[in-house]
């Protein structure tokens, strides 16, 4: 089949550098969201989809809005059989829909219907599922909610964080797509409707989402811990200022410490919970690099009584 492929970050270019070596379809353009600001200077830079795309040298589209007259005419004038899509960024209008005969087929990264929406990795580790996977499944008008044609399963280990994860899924869901995109060609596959239970919806990630509540028990620390690693960054406050947190540990046996408070030693830093304690592994003070936790504490000289969370005035 010919293809447009729509995707923008990292995790989409597994799916497009599975398409490309496929052997049975041509990648005749890629969509992906305009150049954004980056770095220090806020210079201006292409997309990790764009970047790959330029590199095999297939076109690439970038309309401000897939509902652009430009873009749906230059998108006509390929003639896609179908648009796989992988993370995009942006809605799309029905015009856009009907262009493909075979429509745009979304890889998701949840078992649907659970999950549905922007996040759908960090809300499975926050709820501490254990088993999530990917879904390929025909875009429509609704959220997420299109018949699905193939998924697969994969184990969320204890100390996976959604970086972790979401690597696994974007590889192994590359796959996935490109056995979808064989299968419509084929005939075998027809998309199944979601059921009507079971559905939940992972909206983005807001930065007070990803604040550590020291009330809440330790395993729900953790959770938003790694649900929100590497982003947007799970944080607390320490002295009024932002501490981000990338890994804790548990401390199972320790229950004296009382909610965000602190307790350092040498080698380990303990902080307390609406259960027991947890241990701080690594962490990333305001506007430095990431570090252990321990250094982290001899330099701050932690002082009795002091503890996290409180007030951000940064």
């Amino acid at each position: 089949m010919k293809l447009v492929f729509a995707g923008t970050p990292e995790v989409a270019v597994p799916a497009l550098d599975a398409l490309i070596a496929s052997g049975r379809h041509e990648v005749a353009a890629v969509v992906t969201r305009p150049d954004a600001p980056a770095g220090r200077g806020r210079r201006l830079v292409a997309s990790p989809v764009a970047e790959r795309a330029e590199e095999a040298g297939i076109e690439v589209l970038k309309p401000t809005r897939p509902r652009d007259p430009e873009f749906q005419a230059r998108l006509r004038d390929i003639a896609p059989d179908c648009c796989p899509v992988v993370a995009y960024g942006a809605i799309l209008p029905k015009s856009a829909l009907d262009i493909p005969r075979h429509g745009w087929v979304n890889l998701h990264f949840s078992l649907l219907p659970s999950w549905r929406g922007a996040a759908p990795v960090q809300h499975s580790i926050m709820a501490g599922d254990q088993l999530t996977g990917a879904s390929t499944f025909q875009i429509e008008e609704g959220l997420d909610s299109g018949p699905v044609y193939g998924v697969l399963t994969e184990e969320i280990r204890p100390t996976d964080n959604s970086g972790d994860l979401l690597t696994r899924l974007a590889f192994a869901g590359a796959g996935l797509l490109a056995a979808t995109m064989d299968g419509i060609e084929d005939g075998t596959l027809r998309a199944v409707a979601q059921p009507g239970d079971g559905i939940s919806l992972a909206p983005k990630i807001t930065v007070e989402d990803a604040r550590i509540d020291w009330t809440a028990p330790a395993l729900r620390a953790d959770r938003v811990v790694r649900g929100c690693t590497p982003a947007p960054g799970a944080w607390t406050v320490f002295r009024g200022e932002r501490l981000k947190l990338i890994s804790l540990g548990m401390v199972a046996d320790r229950t004296d410490l009382e909610p965000g408070a602190l307790s350092a030693t040498k080698n380990n830093v303990h902080v307390g919970t609406g259960s027991h304690a947890v241990e701080l592994l690594w962490v990333q003070p305001q506007g430095k690099k990431p570090m252990r936790a321990a250094d982290w504490a001899r330099g701050v000289r932690i002082a009795p009584g002091e503890r996290l969370g409180g007030a951000d005035v940064g």
